[in-house]
């Protein structure tokens, strides 16, 4: 186990904050103004921006996502273990035994949610960006199947 995490880590050393666009060989800088946002494939009304990787490949995927005010994500799964920062506003997470209740997440603040955990989340009074790092490919399943935004 502890070989895997420090294979995880080096990989992530060597190659966090490069674009899938650019070779691993070239550093690029990402200002956010350069940041393209488009509409989220499943959270409508929500945006995203893909920093590193390709969301549809096995790789390591960076990815910032804007939440509105008062957006909720129903109960649902990844099938791989992510890494969730919120970057600004407040987001709320609720996760396992305790899917009523949710801790506060500030700007700073992060979780680490392991592969196949069932959470919900939802944002407070202002806008939310968040930052995700994980190995695609990108996926999502909804604990109860109705729903699943993309089914709207």
């Amino acid at each position: 186990m502890k070989i895997r995490l420090v294979a995880v880590l080096v990989f992530l050393a060597i190659s966090f904050a490069v674009p899938a666009s650019m070779a691993q060989d070239t550093m690029k800088v990402i200002k956010p103004d350069e940041i393209v946002w488009q509409e989220h494939p499943v959270f409508k009304g929500t945006q995203v921006a893909w920093l590193m990787g390709d969301p549809t490949k096995a790789e390591l995927i960076v990815q910032r996502s804007k939440l509105p005010p008062h957006y909720k994500i129903p109960a649902h799964t990844h099938p791989y273990t992510e890494l969730v920062t919120v970057l600004s506003g407040t987001y709320w997470n609720a996760m396992g035994d305790d899917m009523e209740h949710g801790i506060a997440l500030k700007p700073g603040s992060a979780f680490i949610l392991p592969a196949g955990h069932v959470h919900r989340t939802w944002t407070g009074d202002e806008e939310t960006i968040l930052q995700l790092s994980f190995i695609g490919p990108s996926a999502v399943t909804f604990v109860n199947p109705e729903e699943d935004p993309r089914k709207k």
